[in-house]
This record gives C-alpha cells, structure tokens and sequence, in this order.
C-alpha cells in the first residue's frame, strides 16, 4: 500500500499539511557516496519556479536521520524528512462538505470515514512527490544509466517555445491544462525484466500510476502505432548486438529490456483544483451547488512533474537492475 520494491524499495509517508512528510529506503547497498548535489538538483528542478505552477513555496531541505555515515552509506534503510513550513490549511475546511471534482476528496471520505487528513489533498496530494525525487536521486546513484526528461506537449500546444504565453491565456480563464511529458534511459543492458508479471512495462507502469494525476502511459511508439502493419511496427534487428534500425518498442522487447533506449511517455492531466467557479454535491445542503476551490495550485503541474516521473522510473529500474545482477 505505501511502499514498492523488491531489492530497492521504498515506504512513503506523510500529507500535504503535516508536519513533515518523507521516505525510507531500504537495499541500498553499503559503501555509496552520497551525491548531496544531485538530491538538490533533482528537488529544485521540481519547485515552482515557472509561469503556471503554484504559489506555494517550501524549502525542501533534506533531514537524514539514518543509513549514511560519513557521507557513505551504510548499507541500512535510509530514511529522508521534508519539513512542511509552507501551509494554508483554513483553504480547505470548505472541502469537507463539498468534495472537488476530479479530486479525490469524495473517494477518500468513503474509504477513511471521515478521518482523513483532506487539508492540501492529504495523503493525494502532489507534495507527496518531493521525497519520492529524493528516494530516486539515491536510485540514479546506483544505476549506470542516464536518464531525461522532456514536456513534448501542453494541452494542444506543441510548440515548447510559446508555453508562457499559452498558460497566461489559461491562468486569464482562472481553468487548468495537462500535458504529455516523455521520459528516456539510456545505457541500459539487453536482459533486465522478467516475462509475464516482471515485466518492465509492468513495473514502470505501476510506479508512474502511483504519481498524483497521471492517467496514461505507453512505451516507444505507443498507441501512435495503432495506424502502423506489423511490417513497418517491428523493429528490425540489423547485427549481433541487437542493435535494431527503429525503436517502436520503446527498448522493451518481451517485458525484458532489449539494448535501445527505454522511451516512456506519459500523460498528465490538468490539475483538479482551479479558480474557476465549479458546481458540485454539497452534502450539507444535500443539492449540487457553485463553489470555488481556493488554495494554491499548480494551473499546468505538468511542467514541474518532470524530474518526478524520471525519478520515479529511476526507482522502479533500481529495483530491476539489482534483481538483474543477483542472477549474473
């Protein structure tokens, strides 16, 4: 329920406005040097910093509290805590009788009854991301891979040069907009993943479906192949090395990675929360009626969300890549 991995694996904690939210990592192996600079990196790549993302703003210092000694680690769970600094959480007591569509404000009163944390989104808000980015940064460091990302597309905009003017419009209208961001791995071996239900796809898919508002992936190609025969979809192999003259199939042939680049795209839809005025069921008043959210939100998270789904890739690959050499 709150963690994932076999060999990596991760337990995430917290809400959005508790006092602090955070990660353990457990199978780290011993002896790694921390790589502080790529953790701050990776989190200040996901601030809001841009036109479109939200006001809120927290610091995100990393506590360390075990499984690093001497700047190494020590083969122990390490565990990472976010202070929360930054909260507004008389924004939200409205929430509570009237659930915001598209959230899961409803969905969670249901399955909590009525003991949920709903200030920011609680236990589904995206704040949760931020310590998996840490947990990630600790999986680059034990992967020989290089990973990137890249916002291919906004909404209908997909020409990345326009996006200020384009989110401006959006924000003028008080509405929100998703976006298709695409995810690549380099330098990966032929043989990491397991047929049937290890499969890489599987996995991935699991990982990325776990980040708050993610509702599509595909790999390579995707479902743009859906026009394509099986003549000009396979991915020819042209010598002894696997190498093949396309990538349709995104660098996964049978769940198991096949030598090319591991190319995953992954749609992120508009934010829930925005400043427009709503309708929705008011169980106080028991009829469906206009509010408006309130709050700080991102009007396009999906030009922060970026380094979270690299890094969430990064976890879920860490985990593979250790079972992959367990049988080497």
């Amino acid at each position: 329920m709150n963690s994932f991995g076999n060999l990596f694996k991760i337990t995430l904690y917290g809400e959005s406005h508790q006092d602090a939210i955070g990660i353990v990592i457990d199978g780290l192996p011993s002896g790694i040097k921390v790589n502080y600079d790529l953790v701050y990196e990776d989190l200040e790549k996901r601030k809001p910093k841009a036109i479109g993302t939200t006001p809120r703003k927290e610091k995100d210092e990393v506590i360390f509290t075990s499984g690093i000694f001497n700047d190494y680690t020590t083969g122990s769970p390490v565990h990472a805590m976010i202070k929360n600094e930054n909260t507004k959480s008389g924004d939200y007591t409205h929430l509570v009788k009237q659930p915001r569509p598209g959230h899961a404000d409803y969905v969670a009163s249901i399955k909590y009854k009525g003991f949920q944390d709903y200030r920011g989104g609680g236990r589904f808000s995206g704040r949760l991301t931020a310590p998996i980015v840490v947990a990630g940064s600790f999986a680059k460091m034990v992967t020989p891979f290089h990973y990137s990302h890249e916002l291919i597309q906004i909404g209908s905009l997909k020409d990345m040069t326009k996006i200020d003017e384009y989110l401006l419009e959006i924000a003028k209208n008080k509405d929100s907009v998703g976006g298709i961001i695409e995810v690549r791995v380099k330098g990966l071996p032929i043989g990491i993943g397991e047929p049937m239900f290890s499969k890489v796809e599987s996995e991935i898919g699991k990982m990325l479906f776990s980040i708050p508002a993610v509702k599509g992936v595909s790999f390579g190609t995707g479902f743009e192949g859906v026009e394509m025969l099986g003549s000009e979809f396979n991915d020819v192999i042209l010598d002894e090395t696997g190498k093949t003259k396309t990538n349709h199939s995104g660098g996964i042939s049978g769940g198991i990675t096949n030598g090319n680049d591991l190319v995953i795209k992954v749609f992120v839809k508009p934010t829930s929360s925005i400043q427009k005025t709503q309708n929705s069921f008011n169980t106080e008043e028991k009829a469906t009626t206009e509010f408006t959210v309130g709050g700080r939100h991102d009007i396009a998270i999906v030009r922060r969300v970026g380094i979270v789904l690299e890094n969430a890739v990064a976890i879920c690959l860490a985990d593979l890549y250790l079972i992959h050499k367990a049988y080497l």
